[in-house]
């Protein structure tokens, strides 16, 4: 069976080269192989890989420059998608794919589940759920998993973000009011191959089938009490040389950090149909990244 992976070099990607490789020949696409933005390109290789499973971790995920470029970001998210879904229909592959918790506007009091109402508050949500829904109209077998606050060793994310903020200030302002799910990229990958593994080994996805699923850590925290948590146990590790300490850092309202996109307010998201249908239970995301903050700081140091 060969799998082409779209993606390699990111956050997901990264992780997923490993999880995928004991499901068929792995065939992994960086931006230079296979760029989204080149539908052609994007063809083009899919003629020729002929795979059997399609795994997109490819994404334009540059929240507040969407605002700016709408048609690139609609070009990656959306239309590549389609492009993507619509040779897996025509060759009967299964197409994997990963959305986003911005596909909510935030306005729900509890955890989202699959059948709520979206509502995109800017550019990247808006494009990440066109994606999802060009993958439904074209009617191939897909499972997209809608994930949240995505971190890894892998990449730029959060971590390293308040990492670097940290060695460089005595004090930062992180807003508080704004609640998800920090989301190891390790267990992304791990569920993917979880699932495709119970899926092979029971009931297959039908004929144009598409299942949607939430995939994210468990227990919930602000984007404050996240960037607390990551510069407190960082602060224990030798390497990091951190200026800034985990009470140095205060909360505040989004209101006073204007961005150009907005940013849902609840990006909780309920995991139970992943958990029922394959018999999974959700982890919490700080072991993960108790595990990770090491391999940064030897890596800093040039190990």
């Amino acid at each position: 069976m060969t799998i082409l992976l779209l993606g390699k070099d990111g956050q997901v990607g990264w992780q997923l080269q490993r999880s995928l490789a004991p499901h068929g020949t792995v065939v992994a696409c960086g931006r230079g192989e296979c760029d989204l933005a080149d539908l052609d390109g994007v063809r083009r290789v899919l003629r020729e890989v002929r795979p059997s499973i399609i795994v997109n971790a490819a994404a334009y995920t540059a929240v507040d420059k969407a605002e700016a470029e709408p048609e690139r970001a609609y070009r990656i998210n959306a239309e590549a998608p389609a492009a993507l879904a619509a040779a897996a229909a025509a060759s009967g592959a299964l197409l994997v794919h990963y959305s986003t918790d911005y596909v909510y506007d935030g306005s729900k009091a509890g955890p989202w589940v699959e059948s709520d109402p979206t509502g995109p508050l800017g550019v990247y949500g808006a494009s990440k759920l066109a994606g999802e829904e060009a993958i439904r109209a074209a009617a191939c077998r897909s499972l997209i998993f809608r994930t949240s606050w995505v971190f890894g060793a892998r990449g730029g994310n959060f971590v390293k973000t308040i990492l670097r903020l940290a060695r460089e200030k005595d004090s930062l302002n992180v807003v508080d009011d704004q609640v998800g799910s920090p989301t190891p990229a390790a267990l992304i990958a791990t569920v993917t191959g979880v699932v495709l593994a119970l899926l092979h080994r029971g009931d297959s996805l039908a004929a144009g089938e598409s299942r949607l699923y939430h995939l994210a850590a468990a227990r919930p925290v602000s984007w404050c009490a996240f960037a607390q948590t990551i510069v407190r146990l960082a602060a224990a590790i030798p390497g990091f040389e951190l200026r800034l300490t985990a009470d140095a850092i205060r909360p505040i309202p989004a209101a006073e950090y204007p961005l150009p996109a907005r940013r849902p307010a609840n990006s909780r998201l309920d995991c139970r149909r992943l958990e029922h249908d394959f018999g999974l239970r959700m982890p919490d995301w700080q072991p993960y990244l108790e595990r990770m903050l090491p391999l940064l700081a030897l890596e800093r140091n040039g190990h």
